[in-house]
């Protein structure tokens, strides 16, 4: 036991024991060398790397610094192709279903065919019926053939009866009432054969092809050209893939709704073909270009790494084309930074499935300036 004036200090180097008042003093304890001198190396250790771990951090700042935009403003979008009827009627079969695949061809839905089956009948009679006027034409151009000779002949036969009054009456044989008869016979038959002439020419002109469709009659043409429109609103009336791809907003086709003209029946997704919009702030638009490269992560698939490279980047902000512009001429105006989209071009397809309007987000390596 320890008497109540007992001390005992400890310090860094050495620890010492104070005995009693009237004991001898114990020689100090000196600690170890080996323990002082990792405690040294520390925090010389620590004196070296804290700065330059600080330096290195700071060279690679200055080194990368404003080299890489990022924004995780940017959607997957891929092309949409909005498919209409350009002839109307009842729906009479539906093929497809919401996000079904389909090819370029594949039939979608069917339109009632039976009104353009009778337009097209109605355009065969009329062919036919051109044809027999056609016919009727041309015979009537030969009918006034005959009808020339005919009128020719009156005309030298009623030349060489005025002759014989003429010279009858210079001999005093005849009238001036014959003569003056035989001079208005004449005249009749030049009308006549004038009539003739027209009536061959007009038949004549029935008859012409005229240059745009050589050899053919441009009444037995309108008629074929009515029976071609005929059969293309018949064959409209199946209505086929324009391109391969996935239906969406098919719920609006039904079975007996009557289709309007240029009214969307339903929209194809392309989704073999897909790119990155990226909304990014004006202020990190300074050292882009086209052509530099990126990298796009996805939300729906965190461990899919996409590379690509800047396409094209916008001619106007989000704003500038808004329905609803923005109006900063009122006085309570406030500035807000303006987002450009930015296109992104994939380098190759993705191993997982695209779908428009995912999230993703983009960061564009601006180093490359060309």
């Amino acid at each position: 036991m320890l008497d109540r004036d007992e001390r005992i200090s400890v310090s860094e180097d050495m620890m010492e024991v104070e005995p009693p008042q009237g004991a001898p003093s114990p020689l100090p304890v000196q600690q170890p060398a080996a323990e002082k001198a990792p405690r040294k190396w520390l925090k010389r250790a620590v004196m070296i790397s804290v700065p330059l771990a600080l330096a290195v951090a700071g060279g690679y700042y200055w080194l990368s610094g404003g080299r890489y935009v990022s924004t995780d403003n940017a959607y997957v979008q891929q092309d949409k192709v909005a498919v209409t009827s350009e002839v109307g009627g009842p729906i009479i079969e539906v093929r497809v279903r919401e996000n079904m695949a389909v090819k370029a061809g594949d039939v979608l839905f069917r339109i009632d065919p039976q009104p353009y089956e009778l337009a097209v009948r109605q355009a065969d009679a009329d062919i036919a019926g051109a044809e027999v006027s056609v016919a009727t034409l041309a015979s009537e151009a030969r009918s006034t053939g005959v009808g020339i000779a005919a009128a020719q002949d009156a005309i030298d036969y009623a030349r060489i009866d005025l002759e014989r009054q003429q010279a009858l009456m210079t001999r005093g044989f005849t009238t001036k009432a014959r003569l003056d008869e035989a001079e208005r016979r004449v005249q009749m038959a030049r009308e006549q054969l004038r009539a003739a002439q027209a009536d061959a020419a007009d038949a004549r002109a029935k008859l012409a092809t005229g240059s745009a469709v050589p050899g053919v009659n441009p009444a037995i043409a309108q008629a074929r050209v009515r029976r071609e429109t005929a059969a293309l609103n018949l064959a409209r009336t199946v209505i086929r893939a324009p391109v391969s791809g996935r239906v969406v907003q098919a719920d609006r086709l039904q079975k007996g709704q009557a289709m309007v003209v240029g009214l969307p029946a339903l929209t194809l997704v392309v989704d073999d073909r897909s790119w990155i919009e990226a909304n990014f702030k004006e202020t990190d638009l300074d050292h882009m270009r086209v052509g530099q490269p990126a990298e796009v992560t996805l939300d729906a698939y965190p461990d899919l790494k996409l590379t690509g490279r800047v396409e094209s980047i916008g001619a106007g902000t989000g704003a500038e084309f808004s329905v609803l512009p923005a109006q900063n001429a009122t006085g309570n105006w406030v500035k807000v930074t303006q987002r450009v989209p930015v296109r992104i071009r994939l380098d190759k397809p993705a191993d997982r499935r695209l779908i428009a309007g995912l999230s993703a987000e983009v960061t564009i390596d601006t180093s490359e300036r060309k």
